[in-house]
């Protein structure tokens, strides 16, 4: 056996429907499309989600709550998440080196859910709630937030110009 030698088994492959080449194919006059109207004819179908003319169901189900464009994609993390963690030092990166948080998140909240019995320091990108805060100190660890400035949502206003003389 070489590969040039090599070649599917009888029957694994079959040919292709040619459609319209004779009655003896049994694919032939209407080649599968029927008798006349739109589905027959050359040149595509209706679009997808058309009814006919009627109000397709996509619109004529209400729309519902909206996407805030200045939404922080901050991540929830339990206390019990971080007794698994192998390391340490808690920040941005090792939570998403651990996978408990998604690589897009922008920042992290630790929140009091499980226990915690490990020694850790807390900083950087990743805040906690007052309990959190309380059970990580409990456990002898400590809670460093780095205090960025707030970004700004809004630009700052043009200053006003001199009236023209």
């Amino acid at each position: 056996m070489r590969l040039n030698t090599l070649k599917p088994a009888p029957g694994a492959k079959k040919d292709r429907h040619r459609v319209g080449r004779g009655v003896g194919s049994g694919w032939g006059k209407t080649a599968g499309r029927g008798h006349k109207g739109q589905k027959a004819r050359s040149g595509g179908f209706h679009k997808v989600g058309f009814e006919g003319g009627q109000m397709p169901l996509h619109r004529r189900l209400p729309k519902r709550g909206f996407n805030s464009p200045t939404r922080e994609d901050v991540a929830e993390v339990r206390l019990g998440e971080l007794e698994t963690l192998q390391v340490t030092d808690v920040d941005l990166a090792a939570l998403q080196a651990a996978g408990i948080v998604s690589k897009k998140a922008l920042g992290a909240k630790i929140i009091l859910s499980g226990k915690l019995t490990k020694k850790l320091n807390v900083k950087g990108d990743v805040k906690a709630s007052k309990g959190a805060r309380s059970a990580i100190e409990g456990a002898g660890g400590k809670v460093e937030v780095s205090e960025a400035a707030p970004v700004q949502k809004k630009l700052p206003k043009k200053p006003e110009q001199a009236p023209k003389a």
